[in-house]
């Protein structure tokens, strides 16, 4: 089984970090988001990645590229010109990086990687900024069972904000960031038959958009229910959260 993975976006709201590579390529822990996200598959069994990239995907190309010296131990021999790899750490991944364009949309992206998913195999997709603790194994399970084109992760993130416990006018105390707030949204995380890409007009259809609300209206966009973590990197400040996760050795969706 495969996953695709978007990784071609601006990142504008995250622009002290995305000036100078993608948004995929901004580390949590010393490793770029992308990387967890692939380890949250590859613990699932899923090593066959697709990387649709865009802006800036030379930065994802020379990662992988060099991906032993980032991973392992290396001798620099330079009277011999040599390069010796030590203790290979590498995981066994196959890495397909394609091109998408800069300005694709998100629909526009998966359209154009539709030769690497074709045959009736389905596949996972998912956004190259977010991680989360989502069972994958019982993901593609659900998809399998219901036999629909389509699967979406839907999550309920905790709210912003803290919220007042009132009885009528009188508050009775406080509500830290109560969990699904804003309701069931988006989480990503989907498992698609190749036929839902027939649903995607060209470069400038946005996923979320026509694709997704084709499919529902059609019954064809089942939703596998995540109640665990999950957590989008928008920001700087999302940025920061992760990393304190990570550094404080409470990462949720560390599953390897």
């Amino acid at each position: 089984m495969k996953a695709l993975i978007l990784a071609g976006g601006l990142g504008t709201r995250i622009s002290e970090e995305s000036n100078s590579r993608p948004k995929p390529m901004i580390e949590i822990g010393g490793k770029p988001i992308l990387w967890h996200i692939m380890k949250i598959y590859s613990a699932y069994g899923i090593e066959d990645f697709v990387i649709c990239c865009g802006y800036k995907g030379y930065v994802i190309k020379e990662y992988f590229a060099n991906y032993f010296l980032h991973m392992s131990d290396v001798t620099f021999d330079m009277s011999q010109n040599q390069m010796q790899v030590h203790q290979r750490h590498a995981e066994s991944w196959r890495v397909t990086l394609v091109e998408t364009g800069e300005n694709t949309m998100t629909g526009g992206r998966l359209k154009r990687v539709a030769d690497y998913v074709k045959g009736e195999e389905p596949f996972c997709f998912t956004y190259g900024d977010g991680v989360a603790s989502v069972d994958i194994g019982a993901l593609v399970a659900f998809h399998r069972r219901h036999g629909k084109l389509a699967t979406v992760t839907a999550v309920q993130p905790s709210g912003r904000y803290g919220a007042l416990d009132m009885n009528g006018r009188a508050v009775r105390g406080f509500m830290e960031k109560p969990h699904g707030d804003s309701g069931w949204i988006n989480g990503g995380f989907f498992v698609l038959s190749p036929k839902c890409l027939d649903y995607i007009a060209g470069d400038t259809t946005s996923w979320e958009g026509e694709p997704l609300t084709r499919l529902a209206a059609t019954g064809e966009l089942m939703a596998f229910e995540h109640t665990g973590f999950w957590q989008p990197m928008d920001t700087l400040r999302d940025k920061n959260h992760l990393e304190a996760l990570w550094q404080g050795g409470n990462a949720p969706w560390k599953s390897w």
